[in-house]
C-alpha cells in the first residue's frame, strides 16, 4: 500500500519546487508508471475481447443441432403411419386410429341406359337429377314399322285360327259320313269303295287339322315376337336410382353399339343407384396388414370435414397395383344421406380392433 502511494506521489508534479538536480531517481519512477499503465491497458483489452466474442456467439438452438443420420431417417418407424405405434411404443388402445387413407365415393350399381335396337329417338322422359323407379319409362323410339309388323302378325294369327276352325268342322263332318257309310256297308247297302273313300277323307282332314294347329302356333309366336319388338322401342330404367347424365336428345339415332357411325348415340342417360354408394381407397401395401374385413372406420368428406361418418371395411381386393404399390379396399357406409354423392373425395381413418396389452 505504501509502495503504491509512493508511486502515485512520484507521478505528481510539485510546481512550487524546482526540479531536483538528481535525475536518476525521477527517471526510474516515470518508467514504473509507464509499465503499470501498459499492463492495465493490456488487461482491459483482453477483457473487452472476451466479452465481444461471447456476445457474437449465441447459444446453439434446436435448429442448429446436428440432424439424424441417413440410416435413422430411412428407418421403418419414419415411414409408418402417424397413428401407427412403433415397436418401442405401447400398443394403441382399442378404438384408436391406426391408419389414415384417402379415396372417393363410388357406386356399385351405375348404368348407361340404351336401347336394344337401332332407332330414332322420339321422346326422352327424364332429366338430370330426376329420381326413377325400376321399370319406369325413360325414353321412346320411333316404332311405326314395328307396329305394322305387329298388326300383320296378329292378322296372320287370325287367319290361322280361321283355317283351324274350318278344318275342325270338315273333320267332324267327314267322321259322320264315315259312320253312315260303315253302317250301310255292314247292311250291304254301300260298296267297299265308298267306305274306303270316307275313311281316307277322315284321315286327310285329321292331318290338315294338325297342320292348321301348327300354323296357328307359328302365327301366335310371330305376333308375340312382334310385340316384343315393339317393346324394344321403349327404354326402361333397369333399377331405381337418380339420373346423373343425359346423353341424347329427341331426333337422334340410338344404337346399342358404335357401328352406326360418329353421329349415332350409344347411350341415352346414366342412372346411379344411391343405395349402392361406398368408399374406395388405395392403401399402401406396406400397411395393408393393419386392415381387415369388418374393421370399423371413421370417414370424413372433404365437403363436410366436421361430419364423421361411421363405416366398416367390406373387403380387401386380393390384388396389388404394381405401378403404385397399393391395394384397393372397399368400405361400406354406415348411413345413407343425400349429401353423399358419387366421386366425392373422402378421408378415412382405420380404427384399432384389438385391446391394448397391459404392462
Amino acid at each position: 500500500m505504501d509502495d503504491k502511494k509512493a508511486l502515485l506521489d512520484s507521478l505528481s508534479i510539485d510546481r512550487s519546487q524546482k526540479q531536483a538536480p538528481s535525475a536518476p531517481a525521477s527517471k526510474r519512477g516515470s518508467m514504473g508508471a509507464i509499465l503499470l499503465l501498459l499492463f492495465v491497458l493490456a488487461l482491459g483489452g483482453a477483457v473487452a475481447f472476451w466479452a465481444f466474442d461471447f456476445a457474437a456467439k449465441p447459444p446453439q438452438t434446436a435448429a442448429q443441432r446436428p440432424s439424424p443420420s441417413l440410416a435413422e431417417a430411412d428407418s421403418p418407424s419414419s415411414a409408418s403411419p402417424v397413428s401407427a405405434p412403433s415397436p418401442q411404443q405401447p400398443k394403441a388402445a382399442k378404438g384408436d386410429e391406426i391408419l389414415n387413407a384417402s379415396g372417393y365415393i363410388t357406386a356399385r350399381r351405375i348404368a348407361t341406359v340404351s336401347a336394344e335396337i337401332t332407332g330414332r329417338l322420339t321422346d326422352i322422359l327424364v332429366e338430370e337429377g330426376m329420381s326413377v323407379k325400376e321399370g319406369q319409362l325413360v325414353a321412346r323410339l320411333d316404332d311405326a314399322l314395328a307396329q305394322i309388323d305387329l298388326s300383320l302378325a296378329k292378322a296372320q294369327m287370325i287367319a290361322a285360327r280361321a283355317t283351324l276352325d274350318a278344318t275342325t268342322a270338315n273333320l267332324a263332318e267327314a267322321k259322320r259320313v264315315l259312320v253312315r257309310v260303315s253302317q250301310l256297308s255292314e247292311a250291304m247297302f254301300s260298296s267297299e269303295a265308298s267306305f274306303t273313300q270316307a275313311k281316307a277323307a277322315v284321315e286327310a282332314l285329321t292331318a290338315d287339322l294338325a297342320r292348321a294347329e301348327a300354323d296357328l302356333e307359328i302365327a301366335r309366336l310371330q305376333a308375340q315376337r312382334a310385340e316384343e319388338r315393339v317393346r324394344d322401342h321403349l327404354v326402361l330404367a333397369p333399377f331405381s336410382g337418380v339420373v346423373i347424365d343425359k346423353n341424347a336428345q329427341p331426333g337422334e339415332i340410338i344404337a346399342p353399339g358404335s357401328a352406326g357411325g360418329g353421329f349415332t348415340r350409344t347411350g341415352i342417360c346414366t342412372i346411379v343407384d344411391m343405395d349402392s354408394l361406398e368408399i374406395e381407397v388405395d392403401v399402401n401395401e406396406s400397411f395393408i396388414g393393419l386392415v381387415s374385413p369388418g374393421q370399423p372406420v371413421k370417414a370424413r368428406l372433404d365437403a363436410y370435414p366436421d361430419w364423421v361418418i361411421k363405416a366398416r371395411v367390406i373387403a380387401i381386393i386380393p390384388t396389388a397395383n404394381r405401378d403404385r404399390a397399393t391395394v384397393r379396399v372397399r368400405i361400406g357406409l354406415g348411413e345413407k344421406d343425400p349429401r353423399i354423392l358419387p366421386d366425392m373425395a373422402v378421408n378415412v381413418a382405420f380404427l384399432n380392433t384389438e385391446p391394448a396389452l397391459e404392462k
